[in-house]
């Protein structure tokens, strides 16, 4: 809720307290529990993970194959083989200019996704097209999916298979519970996790 009138302390105040409480649920280590074992088995297996997102969350997306794909790497030189799709600015013109902005991200999982491959998707809404496109593709491709989302879930945390949602009604405190995931992510894959027996 909007309120006028206040100090820019007192604002920055509010605003944080607001972020801890998106991040007090005991949701978020559910959440990290059910998806640090995809994780594992993603890389053990040699599957690719694929992170996508709309807006502000295509950033997020990004951000996480950055972290996952460098700062997880072992000492055996393991690493997690993981694709933006929002990166390929030219991929991305090309299919929102000669069909339809919603399949900017199906039609790339089209040429690189397989069975037993990891999908995250991102919105804060849980409601945008493309993202729910893609999910619904990568689940007829036999991908595991996991989204991340706010504000009620939308339609996304009906179609995923480990849905995360953020207890808030704002979006920038729903996006920055997102990015904070992908670092607690990281630095558990990084510092604790251990690695799942090869088949």
């Amino acid at each position: 809720m909007r309120s006028l009138g206040l100090s820019i302390d007192a604002y920055v105040r509010r605003y944080v307290e607001e972020t801890r409480d998106a991040l007090a649920d005991p949701y978020l280590a559910k959440a990290i529990a059910a998806i640090v074992p995809l994780l594992l088995e993603a890389r053990t297996k040699g599957r690719t993970i694929f992170f996508l997102g709309n807006g502000g969350s295509a950033s997020t997306a990004s951000h996480f194959v950055v972290d996952i794909g460098k700062a997880t790497i072992r000492g055996d030189g393991r690493r997690f083989r993981c694709v933006a799709l929002v990166d390929n600015v030219e991929t991305l013109t090309a299919w929102a200019n000669d069909t339809e902005y919603s399949r900017v991200f199906s039609e790339q999982l089209r040429n690189l996704a397989g069975p037993g491959d990891l999908l995250f998707a991102i919105s804060g809404s849980g409601n945008s097209p493309n993202v729910l496109e893609a999910v619904k593709l990568a689940r007829e491709l036999g991908l595991r999916t996991v989204g991340l989302t706010g504000l009620g879930g939308g339609k996304l945390k009906g179609v995923v298979d480990v849905p995360v949602v953020v207890p808030s009604s704002s979006m920038q405190h729903t996006e920055d519970v997102h990015l904070l995931i992908c670092h607690l992510l990281t630095a558990y894959l990084r510092d604790e996790a251990a690695e799942p027996a090869a088949p």
